[in-house]
C-alpha cells in the first residue's frame, strides 16, 4: 500500500473526454488530434510498469501527439495558487498557463499508477513522491513543466503567492527545476513576477525580499529583463 491516492476512477473516459473537450470546445485552434491514440501513449507510459521506475522521457510520445504551439505572450507560470490561475487564465482565454495546453489539460487533478505485474491501473493506491521521486504523476508533469517551458515565448508572466509557508518562490519546485532551466533566452523578450498575498492571508514575501529576491537574482543573472509587482490590482 502506497501512502497517495490510487488511480482516479474511470481515469481513461476522462482522458480521452478531456482531449476531446479540448479541441472542440476549448481551443479548437490546436486542430485535429487523435484522442484514443493520446489516450494509449499516456497510458503506455506507465502501465505493466513499477509505479516507481516512471521516468519523464516515458511521456514522450505522449506529448508529441498533444503537442502545439502556445502563443507569444500567453505563458503563465505560478507556485502554491493553481485555483487562482485558472480562474485569471480563463481556460486560455487570457493566459494559457500549463493547464491550459491539451497535455497539461487532460491530466489536470488527476491520479494515476499501474502496477509491475498487471496491464491494469491500481485504484487502491499510488506512490507519492516523498516515497518515490520517479512515480507516474511526478514524472508526467515534470515533463509537462519542461515541454511548456521551451515552447513559451515572448513576455513570460510569473504569478507567485505572497502567503506561502516557505515563501513565494519555492525550492526545490517545478518552476525553480524545471521550467526555468528550460526557458529558451532567444525566444523571451521579458519575465513579469506577479506576488500576490491571499485574501486576509499573511504577507510573508514580496518583491525585492525574501525568496522573491532570490528569483529575480537568478532570472537577472541568465540575462533576462525581470519586472516584479505586489498585488497588481
Amino acid at each position: 500500500k502506497w501512502k497517495g491516492e490510487g488511480t482516479t476512477q474511470n481515469l481513461e473516459s476522462i482522458v480521452i473526454g478531456r482531449c476531446y473537450d479540448y479541441i472542440r470546445i476549448v481551443n479548437p485552434a490546436v486542430g485535429e488530434k487523435n484522442c484514443s491514440q493520446i489516450w494509449e501513449a499516456f497510458k503506455n507510459a506507465f502501465i505493466n510498469k513499477d509505479p516507481c521506475s516512471i521516468l519523464p522521457e516515458d511521456y514522450e510520445l505522449f506529448i508529441n501527439l498533444t503537442l502545439h504551439m502556445i502563443p507569444p505572450n500567453k505563458s503563465l507560470f505560478w507556485e502554491n495558487n493553481q485555483l487562482l490561475v485558472n480562474s485569471f487564465a480563463d481556460r486560455g482565454r487570457r493566459f494559457m498557463s500549463l493547464g491550459d495546453t491539451l497535455f497539461g489539460f487532460v491530466a489536470d487533478f488527476l491520479y494515476w499508477c499501474g502496477q509491475a505485474d498487471s496491464p491494469g491501473l491500481d485504484y487502491e493506491s499510488c506512490p507519492t513522491t516523498v516515497e518515490c521521486e520517479n512515480n507516474a504523476v511526478e514524472s508526467f508533469w515534470r515533463m509537462a513543466s519542461i515541454t511548456y517551458a521551451q515552447h513559451s515565448s515572448g513576455v513570460i508572466h510569473v504569478l507567485l503567492n505572497g502567503s506561502a509557508d516557505g515563501g513565494a518562490y519555492p525550492q526545490p519546485g517545478f518552476f525553480a527545476d524545471f521550467e526555468i532551466p528550460n526557458l529558451q533566452r532567444g525566444k523571451i523578450s521579458q519575465i513579469v513576477i506577479w506576488v500576490v498575498d491571499d485574501i486576509e492571508g499573511p504577507d510573508i514575501d514580496s518583491c525585492g525580499t525574501h525568496t522573491v529576491k532570490t528569483l529575480e537574482t537568478r532570472l537577472k543573472t541568465l540575462g533576462y529583463d525581470v519586472t516584479c509587482t505586489d498585488n497588481n490590482k
